[in-house]
């Protein structure tokens, strides 16, 4: 099959590429392909690439390599290792550039990218191939590598499990697929040129940028915004609970806000999420412990010594209670990222989305206008419980009856949820 051999000769010469190239790096590999020759010790992928039946096998799934392999006049198969190499590059590409595929694949990776963008007026472009390939940064096998090697040093137990972190490719929902107000989306955007430019920025001394609170109410999306951008600026997000490391570590509070804020500039560049953020407010307001008070400082200090410029580290605040921060915390943050309860416009594309991919016949306005005061989290729960009360009578597709009764069950619910919120 062709589709078989493009796929052979897409590993051969890339290998051949990135192994005699001294310009391309291990961010020009494909993902699946760095992903694959990933070398934990070295944190990369080690020059010379060869390239095996089984290499093949496992990247593309193949099962009848040897057999293409043959039909292709610039490649060989040395039953000894069961290598695939390449013979004649200049017949190689040539047939590569040929095939009805080709232009989708190059565009798809760099190094191929690199070399057939001057090639035969193809319409490929490496800073295209560039921007759709993910980074090392963003892969498991990058940050696995890093935690590695920092579990190897001395307390990195205690700092390891101070934070959870989430690699892109486990954020499962898209930024687009977040309803922003146009504030929002005007606050992230400036962080996304902020990363881009950020030499720009480094040469003109405008340092302090890249750190933003969002404040509002549970359940508007602090979290879902801030993880949904770790996946489009394809960087890791590294999330930390206040509360939690204090509770759990008292007597360590400040050294673990410290090792925090350590373990974000060794996995930059990425998203330091400091969730809860009000608890520094509960913490300056209280006598019962000294050492909450000097753990604040501690966290004051380090925000001001971090920086999206000098370290690659785009922090983000996000607290339910902005009304009880004192000034000392506002003033940390370049930004403030307003997100309230959805209105009725919002809470409409809240429910077209959710109820997108659900079969059925609804009116997402008249669920919309019932739902005043709900957020985006609540209208999730709301489509839950329709999906499970349709599955317990075998049914897959929603009516608007289903989706009513859930509203109703839901505000059953309220005064429960607000006895609970008191305590």
């Amino acid at each position: 099959m062709t589709e078989d051999k493009l796929h052979i000769t897409e590993l051969v010469l890339t290998a051949h590429l990135y192994n005699e190239s001294g310009t391309l790096d291990v961010d020009d590999l494909p993902q699946k392909i760095r992903k694959h020759y990933w070398d934990e010790k070295e944190n990369t992928v080690k020059r010379p690439i060869y390239v095996t039946e089984g290499d093949i096998r496992t990247i593309y799934g193949l099962t009848n390599v040897k057999e293409n392999t043959k039909k292709l006049p610039f490649l060989e198969f040395d039953d000894f290792g069961s290598q695939v190499r390449l013979t004649a590059f200049d017949l190689g590409e040539k047939w590569f550039a040929k095939q009805e595929e080709a232009v989708e694949k190059i565009n798809s990776n760099p190094v191929l990218a690199s070399h057939f963008e001057n090639y035969d007026s193809l319409p490929v472009s490496y800073e295209k191939a560039k921007a759709r390939n993910m980074p090392k940064e963003g892969g498991h096998e990058w940050i696995n590598s890093l935690i590695k090697s920092i579990a190897q040093e001395k307390d990195a137990d205690e700092m390891l499990k101070l934070v959870n972190i989430v690699s892109p490719e486990d954020i499962k929902q898209d930024l687009q697929d977040i309803v922003l107000t146009q504030e929002q989306k005007n606050e992230i955007q400036k962080m996304e040129k902020a990363i881009q430019y950020r030499d720009y920025l480094k040469r003109i001394g405008l340092r302090e940028i890249g750190k933003l609170l969002f404040v509002g109410p549970p359940g508007t999306g602090k979290t879902s915004t801030a993880r949904a951008l770790s996946g489009k600026l394809k960087i890791p997000i590294v999330e930390v609970k206040l509360s939690q490391v204090s509770d759990q570590y008292l007597g360590e509070t400040a050294k673990n806000i410290d090792r925090v804020f350590e373990l974000a500039k060794r996995l930059s560049p990425c998203i330091l999420f400091i969730d809860e953020f009000d608890f520094i407010a509960k913490a300056r307001a209280t006598d019962e412990h000294a050492a909450l008070k000097r753990a604040v400082n501690t966290l004051l200090k380090a925000i001001d010594e971090i920086s999206l410029v000098d370290d690659a580290v785009l922090l983000i605040g996000a607290t339910n209670h902005p009304s009880i921060l004192d000034h000392a915390a506002w003033r940390r943050f370049d930004e403030i990222v307003d997100f309230a309860l959805p209105d009725k416009d919002m809470r409409k594309q809240i429910l077209d989305i959710v109820l997108r991919d659900i079969e059925g016949s609804f009116d997402t306005e008249e669920i919309a206008y019932s739902t005043d005061n709900y957020s985006g989290s609540d209208l999730r729960l709301i489509v839950r419980e329709a999906v499970l009360s349709g599955l317990l009578t075998e049914r897959t597709a929603l009516t608007q009856q289903d989706l009513i009764r859930a509203v109703n069950e839901f505000n059953k619910r309220i005064p429960l949820r607000s006895l609970d919120e008191t305590f």
